[in-house]
């Protein structure tokens, strides 16, 4: 393979992972091109929250100084119980949290995350966006891949080193790759549905939820049959409210209709001021919870599935992006300091990349038993939760925000 050939890198889709992989490939000297299915750039969800973990890596790439301006810097993650109203605990976060970890825990809409990341992408010449491009077909030859991408303008043909599948939880990318090695799987969906509102904080139901939440902070409210975390957004000028219950699957797809019955049964015992925030913040959408579980997420051609396309989780660690960002950085340097060994590169990311993905996984999963526990499991959290200080709640999170490339991959 020539020189410039290997030093091309494909990535698949345009999302944070991927628009992340485009700027950490040509920060180490890739030229890159970006396949986007869709005709325009457009954020699926709402509300977002990213860790120091993932801010700091923002930080190197140039582009968290786009985000900033639009995101907030909430000041803790308060968890309230959601029939009492009573306060449980409190995470330290801020300015306190950014001298902790090293860089700031910041809120904002997802649209406004991609917006910064397309903005410095556009400063990168050895960056090419080609949207309106789905990944149709993926050939390994004997010095490359050639990726096959059709739209609406037609076909086209693209040979590259490296292909890097960021292309979500219904991934183009690992559909084909699933035709080659049965490692390569569907999403499944995970029985949780996703409730979600914006409410401007000027509104009733913006009112309403200032009064019995934290209006600076992330709040959470638990109860047996959901959870709902609420943080501002927009420069404070408004509110974005995810609520979290079981349901059945609805669409294969970001969003879709679902009976509001479901939500509304799931919060019976709740205090009649939340019940009140969620009657006044409708119609609310919801989204159903799928994740990814793969046996590989690489193949030793050259090919890498990122993000969600390799691993989506429920949000419960609120860690879905932060997770496809350290991805993405990661790969692009180990890319980077095996040069013409891209096997052994996608070796070592894999290696390296499973076990922290797998405990943000454990965290996840401990979250959500912790904020539906009921009866004396309840009884026992709230104790806990009580004689536990900040700074030790602050202390438990060490090992998830203030998690450093560096420390892991020694170069």
């Amino acid at each position: 393979m020539n020189e410039a050939r290997s030093r091309q890198v494909v990535i698949a889709g345009a999302g944070i992972a991927g628009l992340t992989a485009a700027l950490a490939f040509a920060e180490r000297g890739h030229a890159v091109t970006v396949l986007e299915q869709a005709r325009q750039l457009e954020a699926a969800g709402a509300g977002l929250q990213l860790s120091p973990n993932a801010t700091r890596i923002l930080r190197r790439l140039g582009a968290l100084d786009r985000f900033r301006p639009s995101a907030i810097r909430p000041e803790a993650v308060v968890l309230k119980d959601a029939a009492t109203l009573s306060g449980l605990a409190r995470v330290p976060l801020g300015q306190a949290g950014e001298r902790r970890w090293g860089a700031p825990y910041l809120v904002a809409h997802r649209a406004d995350l991609q917006a910064a990341l397309t903005a410095r992408m556009a400063e990168r010449p050895e960056i090419q966006l080609v949207t309106g491009a789905r990944v149709t077909g993926i050939a390994v030859a004997p010095q490359n891949i050639v990726v096959t991408a059709q739209g609406d303008g037609g076909g086209a043909e693209v040979a590259a080193g490296l292909l890097v599948g960021a292309d979500g939880v219904w991934s183009s990318v690992r559909s084909q790759l699933a035709g080659k090695d049965p490692a390569f799987t569907r999403s499944r969906f995970s029985g949780e549905l996703a409730w979600r509102a914006t409410v401007a904080a000027e509104s009733a139901a913006g009112q309403t939820f200032a009064a019995i939440g934290a209006a600076a902070c992330v709040t959470t409210f638990l109860h047996p049959g959901f959870h709902m975390v609420a943080y501002p957004v927009s420069k404070g000028s408004a509110f974005n409210l995810a609520a979290f219950t079981k349901g059945e699957r609805i669409a294969e797809g970001w969003s879709g209709h679902a009976d509001p019955a479901i939500l509304a049964k799931a919060m019976r015992g709740t205090s009649p001021e939340l019940a009140r925030l969620v009657a006044l913040a409708g119609p609310w959408t919801a989204f159903p919870i799928h994740t990814v579980e793969q046996r590989r997420w690489t193949m030793p051609e050259g090919i890498a599935l990122i993000g969600d396309a390799a691993h989506a989780m429920t949000p419960f660690a609120a860690q879905g992006a932060a997770m496809g960002i350290e991805d993405a950085s990661m790969l692009a340097n180990l890319v980077a300091d095996f040069p013409g060994d891209v096997k052994q590169s996608l070796t070592v990311w894999e290696n390296l990349r499973r076990p922290r993905v797998e405990a943000v996984l454990r965290r996840g999963a401990l979250n959500r038993l912790a904020w539906h526990a009921w009866g004396p499991v309840a009884i026992a959290r709230n104790l806990v939760l009580a004689t536990r200080p900040a700074e030790k709640l602050a202390a438990d999170l060490d090992w998830l925000y203030g998690w450093e490339e560096s420390n892991v991959v020694r170069r």
